[in-house]
């Protein structure tokens, strides 16, 4: 019987795919040598080749320079989040630094050179902790100028015109209250002016310009639940809407006279695309989630990075003539001997009329079956159908374990009432729809209630450890891995720059406190007598290591089975591959063993 190792992908990709200009070479993030370093591989296919060798670092934001002889990318440490900026040359030689200061939160354009490849864009929180600007680097002398935001908003730098005037940036201030802005760079003030505030607060995501520059895309809900594509064209301004798609546009990119887009379609993604405005019948490409995408030049060429809930994320090729094949091959050889699961997409009953769409896995052989009620982070995020945790997901369904992966209030994909209904309600409408999926359990044939764990981390691990404390059924055993404990200490320590998006979101520490601490699950502590499995990064400059000290001092203080492993050269989630496979095998053998007594 295959082991849970047996079913890890020989490495695991970033979401971070980069088109070299002459379109021969794909540049991506990989963690196949340990940690994530930046590789390469030709789009003709054959053996990657790995160009950095970095110590404790880890590679987040890659893009080709413009003349295709180098790259640039950035890198954090132990998960730190402190990216600083590197330049590499394309065989893998002259490693350098571009970024100087102090250790910040650096984020590159989405296209972060200008036209012609003078300045390099990108955003930072270097002059003031709580403030993300937009410098604008000379790459000859090394001067920059800056753009200062707007009180209570934070930049990020997107695109340049391809005239070069204009720098179109987003303005944030929470997940749901995005701005766009255009910065005048022939202007010596660097003027900025909000595009979209005639349209109100809403959900406005930058595009991709048109070759004239007379316009750019956009990614809106100004026209409803959903997001659709948009067009701004700067003289006269003007928005207009170009998709009608029922769900949420995802990633959007242009090419020659290629315009191509992704559709959220109930977690699956539908790629589509359009030439001088008529529609292009695309080839099939894996059913999925497409989690990057790139054009080659001339658009004849699309790259993919796709995750599917058999086969692990991968970088592919569609060729608009010949139909789509893999670059990568990331596969774990179980993957040759079993049959791995396809989840049913499901929706179940919540209150006040509302039905929660949930992926749920049922192992092939027969039941009844325990099960794990499995929780995404985010919150504003979705479970998918996606090779979930390196395998873990299939590894318990091949040892006889069903798995139920809900998008409660507050996932994103179902619009955006249902996403906000968690906004200042953390441990309320999100743990009551929570109650509902396990009543829902109890209906289904083949399942085994009384056999019942919970997981997740980040806001899953929040949301485990309110079930534990404050739903009453009977937990077989539970899994915190950076999940917040305590609200209140969770919002005093948010990163600077998240200080507008976290009062909104979650509350505001202060003004909040009474509330906040009637939802933390460290407030309802003395009701858990499960065994729980906590797991944290040191570093974790989003989740605080102090979050699971709480809980799991609290819970010993009581005798309470609780495991405790924190992880010295990590912050929220994993960039060591070695400490992935550790943890999440550990979280797989502390499932069966408490679900199956194996």
């Amino acid at each position: 019987m295959p082991d849970y190792l047996d079913l890890v992908p020989t490495e695991r990709l970033r979401a971070q795919i980069a088109l070299s200009p002459d379109a021969e070479t794909v540049a991506y993030s990989s963690n196949a040598a340990g940690t994530f370093d930046l590789w390469t591989i030709p789009v003709v296919g054959g053996p990657p080749r790995r160009l950095t060798c970095l110590q404790g670092q880890a590679v987040r934001q890659i893009a080709w320079w413009p003349d295709g002889e180098s790259l640039v990318f950035t890198a954090d440490r132990n998960g730190d989040e402190q990216y600083r900026i590197y330049r590499i040359d394309a065989d893998g030689h002259n490693l350098t630094e571009l970024s100087t200061g102090p250790d910040c939160q650096r984020i590159l354009a989405d296209d972060p050179f200008s036209p012609g490849g003078h300045h390099l864009l990108y955003a930072a929180n270097d002059r003031d902790r709580t403030v993300q600007d937009i410098l604008i680097r000379h790459l000859t002398d090394g001067t920059e100028r800056r753009v200062i935001p707007p009180d209570e908003i934070n930049y990020t730098p997107a695109r340049t015109s391809p005239d070069g005037r204009w720098l179109l940036a987003a303005g944030f201030r929470s997940n749901t209250d995005i701005a766009l802005y255009l910065i005048d760079l022939t202007d010596a003030d660097l003027k900025a002016t909000c595009v979209t505030s005639e349209y109100g607060s809403g959900y406005f995501v930058p595009g991709p310009w048109t070759q004239d520059s007379a316009a750019f895309h956009l990614c809106t809900d100004a026209w409803g639940e959903f997001t659709s594509i948009g067009r701004y064209t700067v003289n006269p301004a003007c928005m207009t809407r170009i998709t009608q798609d029922d769900w949420d546009v995802e990633h959007i990119e242009a090419a020659g006279d290629l315009f191509v887009w992704s559709v959220n379609h109930g977690g699956h993604s539908v790629l589509r695309a359009r030439r001088k405005g008529t529609d292009v019948e695309l080839p099939d490409v894996p059913q999925g989630v497409i989690d990057a995408i790139a054009l080659s030049p001339d658009g004849h060429r699309i790259v993919l990075e796709i995750d599917t809930a058999t086969r692990p994320s991968e970088i592919g090729v569609l060729d608009l003539a010949t139909g789509f094949r893999y670059l990568t091959d990331v596969r774990p050889p179980a993957l040759q001997v079993i049959d791995p699961v396809e989840p049913d997409l499901i929706t179940y009953p919540a209150s006040n009329g509302r039905r929660v769409h949930a992926l749920l896995y049922r192992p092939h052989a027969p039941g009844p079956h325990p099960v794990v009620l499995s929780v995404h982070g985010g919150p504003e995020a979705q479970e998918r159908p996606e090779y979930a945790y390196a395998g873990l997901y299939q590894y318990l369904l091949h040892r006889g374990i069903a798995v139920l992966a809900p998008n409660i209030a507050g996932s994103t994909g179902y619009g955006l009432t249902h996403q906000k209904l968690i906004y200042r309600d953390w441990g309320g409408i999100d743990l009551d729809d929570l109650d509902h999926a396990i009543r829902h359990l109890h209906t289904l044939p083949g399942i085994d209630v009384n056999r019942l764990a919970v997981m997740g981390g980040s806001y899953g691990g929040f949301a485990a450890l309110s079930c534990l404390s404050r739903l009453p059924y009977r937990w077989a055993a539970g899994v915190s891995f950076c999940g917040p404990s305590n609200l209140v200490t969770l919002a005093q320590a948010c990163p600077p720059t998240w200080r507008p998006t976290v009062d909104a979101v979650l509350g505001n520490p202060d003004a909040d406190a009474e509330h906040l601490t009637r939802r933390s699950p460290i407030t309802y502590a003395d009701t858990i007598t499960t065994p729980l499995l906590v797991i944290q990064g040191a570093h974790d400059p989003r989740v605080p290591k102090d979050e699971s000290d709480q809980i799991v001092a609290k819970l010993r203080t009581r005798g309470i089975d609780v495991r405790y492993d924190i992880y010295s050269d990590e912050g929220h989630g994993f960039t060591n591959r070695a400490n992935e496979i550790k943890a999440y095998g550990d979280i797989a053998q502390f499932l069966l063993a408490h679900l199956t007594g194996e």
